[in-house]
């Protein structure tokens, strides 16, 4: 959805400024094994798994028991396997130098949480979230990678099984939309080599969602399970699998439904993910179909202003100021690709599909839902992307070492219409089309050019053809604005990468790299580029849709341990960026920012006591700063300096009773909207979640308690532009409860 309302409208309803028309409510907004004698080859595809993602094979880094093949792939309950994230961090696979983590599905089925956003959160060191709602949903919850605050849903790259899920717009990637029964695993890479594989976006890391296929599992499984909680809250998931011959088919759905933590913050989704496979020895084949609807309620945020005396957090922490505001969501995509063995080491792997998204949303700022100037906005959204991604995996000896080359075409067409206007049935004021093409060629190759030591090198041309237009109506009804500009333009960026790894010993690897990345504007911050009115008269100005490219350089060192039970990964990173968007608060529209640096260190820790008992904790340093211009030295808004978490999975009874306990902290940050720090900033806090979950034979069932020292805190908050003390915070739920059973046939 489009950055932001006009001007007019938000200097009359003396509103706080936001980022985008998603952000009147801010929701919207914002493998290898060590192995001493030989590196051995590295994979990208495998015949049993044609929804490998494009990076190296992820190696099995951990020594935990795990499920039967026939459950991880089925969607049987995984209570009997205790894997973990940090366990499978030393010695995996992923970029050849980069800092990656590994997220199983015992993992998340163990987990006190029920959003993959706050998994991510306890599991990855340095991983901020922003949640507004919080609950068993957490709906809109976005995830940072290495500090970009407000923007962080943009300088993330979302994938699933190795496919782009950001789209040109600035609605983010809703992580809630992807049932937790559907994925085998999730590799979050951190820093921005990923952009050499999957392209722009992929600036603080990416995030790959490898999903189950039901491949190799029974002939006939199922697994069905139901849930209810605080809130309201009530949940439904059902997966099952078919197996025959080189055939296969799967299907994972989930139901949820609360009335959420706050007044008007009801929440309803249903999700679905479906499967057909063809499998043989030297092709495999795919067609995967999905679907989600979410119906979403905004509550809007809670004022405090002391120069007035109010202070809504602690007079109606639950209320609302925005009965009627909602955002809606439809999504459909369909991909099939195929993995063909042309000779031994050289596989063809082509797949595209299309994905569509519609939204709607609308926004009141008076009490009543009636349209009128200024201040009510009603937004009908649709976006379709096209897509096609050949590429040659070439395994092979080069001057007598292992070497793998990936090299591929990436191509994306997306178009983007949006009708925005005072109110559902009225005529539009704006009707925006856009398009854009994305052409991109790419390679990467590793060598193994020693036993020991793993280097990689790689590059991505990427070109990104533009056409935007606004067929504005000047005659529809409260219409106080002026149309956009048209722009056509046409750019092409590159991104590189440069990694090696090296094994001291058994025991210990030394990694490092350096990257160059970028992050095309979205169309919803080129509608809204360009200052929308003048600060004297307050005459509103034509947008223009024209910002420059962001663009970063990224060098990066660690090392990791793997001794026993003991597992340990840790490195520093340093990234400069230059012109990085940002939203103006005072003209109301996006602009390119001065020069600004990332640095920090992050560190993940696991140790197996014994096969029932296992520990594990992240810490990081994460520094987000200015580094020329006005706020030269100043924090990046929404950027905790210090996170940390811990964990502990004790098999108390042979998978009969297993408690799972996550506790994760953050440091103060600053509220969106403070870039000059003079606001008094978001408090630090922290939550500890646990859970008892057991099996007995195909039964299963868990009782999660999150954030049971009912903390009442919020992690998003924006200042008045206008009123120093004022500002608006988003609280979230203290103790909440979920009960689950289930079974498997």
């Amino acid at each position: 959805m489009s950055r932001i309302v006009s001007a007019a409208r938000r200097l009359s309803a003396g509103l706080f400024a936001t980022t985008s028309l998603y952000s009147l409510d801010p929701s919207l907004a914002r493998a290898q094994q060590a192995v001493a004698e030989q590196l051995p080859p590295i994979e990208v595809t495998r015949p049993d798994d044609p929804n490998r993602t494009r990076a190296r094979a992820t190696g099995d880094g951990d020594t935990t028991r795990r499920a039967p093949a026939n459950a991880a792939r089925s969607g049987a309950p995984a209570a009997g396997s205790s894997g973990a994230a940090s366990e499978a961090v030393a010695g995996t696979g992923g970029i050849v130098g980069a800092a990656t983590t590994v997220i199983t599905a015992a993992d998340i089925a163990h987990a006190p949480s029920q959003t993959l956003a706050e998994i991510i959160a306890v599991q990855v060191p340095g991983a901020q979230i922003t949640t507004l709602y919080g609950g068993p949903v957490a709906a809109k919850t976005g995830v940072d990678l290495r500090g970009f605050g407000a923007f962080a849903t943009a300088n993330t790259l979302v994938l699933v099984n190795g496919r782009r899920l950001n789209d040109i717009d600035m609605a983010q990637v809703d992580l809630s939309t992807i049932p937790l029964n559907s994925i085998e695993r999730v590799e979050i890479t951190r820093g921005n080599s990923g952009a050499v594989l999957y392209g722009d976006n992929a600036v603080g890391g990416v995030i790959n969602i490898v999903t189950r296929n039901g491949v190799d599992g029974p002939p006939v499984a199922a697994r069905i399970e139901a849930g209810f909680g605080s809130f309201n809250a009530r949940l439904g998931n059902f997966s099952t699998s078919l197996n025959s011959g080189p055939w296969s088919t799967s299907f994972y759905g989930n139901a949820v439904s609360t009335d959420g933590y706050r007044d008007n913050n009801r929440y309803v989704q249903k999700n679905g993910v479906g499967n057909l496979n063809y499998t043989t020895s030297g092709l495999t084949a795919f067609l995967t179909v999905t679907g989600d609807d979410q119906e979403l309620r905004l509550p809007g945020g809670r004022t405090v202003d002391p120069s007035i005396g109010v202070d809504e957090l602690a007079s109606n922490r639950r209320g609302t100021s925005t009965p009627f505001n909602y955002a809606n969501q439809q999504g459909f995509s369909t991909t099939a690709g195929f993995t063909k063995t042309l000779v031994n080491g050289v596989d063809l792997i082509v797949d595209g599909g299309v994905r569509d998204k519609k939204q709607q949303s609308a926004f009141f700022a008076s009490p009543a839902p009636v349209p009128a100037f200024f201040t009510s906005t009603y937004v009908d959204a649709d976006l379709r992307t096209w897509s096609i991604t050949p590429r040659l995996s070439v395994k092979s000896l080069l001057l007598g070492l292992p070497s793998q080359l990936l090299t591929g075409i990436d191509y994306y067409d997306a178009s983007f219409q949006q009708n925005r206007g005072a109110g559902q049935g009225l005529a539009s004021w704006h009707n925006y089309d856009l398009r854009q093409q994305t052409v991109a060629g790419y390679f990467q190759h590793t060598l193994g050019v020693a036993p020991t030591t793993e280097l990689s090198f790689g590059a991505r041309v990427q070109n990104v053809s533009l056409s935007a237009r606004d067929k504005f109506d000047p005659a529809a009804p409260f219409n106080a604005d002026v149309g956009a500009l048209p722009l056509s333009s046409n750019e092409t960026q590159y991104a590189l990468h440069l990694g090696a790894e090296h094994r001291l010993n058994d025991t210990v690897s030394l990694f490092g790299r350096a990257a160059r990345a970028f992050r095309t504007p979205d169309v919803d911050e080129r509608v809204s580029s360009g200052p929308s009115f003048d600060p004297f008269s307050f005459a509103a100005i034509p947008q223009t849709f024209q910002l420059k490219t962001q663009t970063s350089q990224d060098v990066e060192g660690g090392l990791r341990i793997k001794a026993g039970g003991l597992q340990l990964q840790s490195s520093l990173y340093l990234m400069d960026l230059s012109n990085e968007i940002h939203f103006n608060p005072i003209l109301f529209y996006n602009t390119n920012l001065d020069p600004t640096r990332r640095y920090g260190s992050e560190t993940s820790l696991s140790y197996r006591v014994n096969d029932a008992l296992l520990l594990r904790s992240a810490m990081a340093v994460t520094r987000a700063v200015f580094r020329e211009g006005v706020w030269a030295g100043n924090d990046v808004p929404l950027v905790s300096r210090y996170t940390a978490s811990a964990g502990v999975t004790w098999n108390i009874w042979q998978n009969y009773v297993v408690l799972d306990a996550t506790a994760r902290f953050w440091s103060e940050r600053r509220m969106d909207n403070d870039q000059a720090g003079t606001q008094k900033p978001i408090p630090a806090n922290g939550t500890i979640d646990l859970k008892l979950s057991g099996q007995y034979e195909r039964y299963f069932w868990s009782l999660s308690a999150n954030n049971v020292l009912n903390a009442l805190y919020y992690d998003y908050a924006i200042a008045s532009t206008f009123t120093d003390g004022r500002f608006s915070a988003y609280p979230l739920p203290g103790r909440t409860y979920l009960l689950k059973a289930g079974a498997t046939f």
